[in-house]
C-alpha cells in the first residue's frame, strides 16, 4: 500500500523545492493532475494549508477534485500533504529532497492510509493501481527534471 520513486535532477535543491512545493504547476508535470489550487487564501506551503488538486483518474475521463492538507513542509527536504475526504485522510504524497553531487536527489512517495476500505481496495487493485502509480511518479520527476535541467 505504499511505494515510491527516486530521480536524481541536475538543479539545485532551492530550485527543485520550488517545484515540487508549487501546487499550481502540478499540471505542467503530472499525468493525472492537471491542475491545482491553493485554498482558504493561502499562496504557498506551510504545515495546516490546504489546496485541491483536480484529477484526470488513469486517464479515463473520470475528473474530480480532490481536497489535501499539507502534513509536512520543511523548505528544500520534504514536502507532503494528505489526500482527504469527510476529514479524513484516504493517501499520503511526500517529495523528499537531497542535494547530490551539485545536484538534488528527489523521491516521490505515497502510502495509503491502513483503513479497511484501502486494505480491500488494495487486495482487489493493489497491484494495478501500484504500478500506475509508479509509472505517475516515474513521468511527473522526469517532467519535473526535463523542466529544471532546460
Amino acid at each position: 500500500m505504499q511505494d515510491s520513486v527516486t530521480v536524481a535532477i541536475d538543479a539545485a535543491v532551492e530550485d527543485v523545492w520550488a517545484l515540487v512545493s508549487d501546487v499550481t504547476r502540478i499540471g505542467e508535470f503530472s499525468p493525472e493532475t492537471f491542475e491545482a489550487e491553493w485554498l482558504d487564501g493561502a499562496t504557498g506551503p506551510a504545515e495546516g494549508v490546504r489546496f485541491r488538486g483536480h484529477v484526470n483518474r488513469n486517464d479515463s475521463g473520470l475528473k474530480y477534485w480532490s481536497e489535501c492538507v499539507i502534513t509536512e513542509c520543511v523548505e528544500s527536504e520534504v514536502f507532503a500533504f494528505a489526500v482527504v475526504a469527510a476529514g479524513r485522510k484516504l493517501n499520503n504524497w511526500k517529495y523528499e529532497l537531497r542535494p547530490v553531487d551539485g545536484g538534488t536527489e528527489v523521491t516521490e512517495s505515497f502510502r495509503l492510509e491502513p483503513t479497511l476500505p484501502n486494505k480491500l481496495y488494495w487486495r482487489a487493485m493493489g497491484r494495478w493501481r501500484g504500478e500506475t502509480n509508479r509509472r505517475g511518479m516515474r513521468a511527473t520527476l522526469d517532467a519535473m527534471r526535463a523542466a529544471l535541467e532546460a
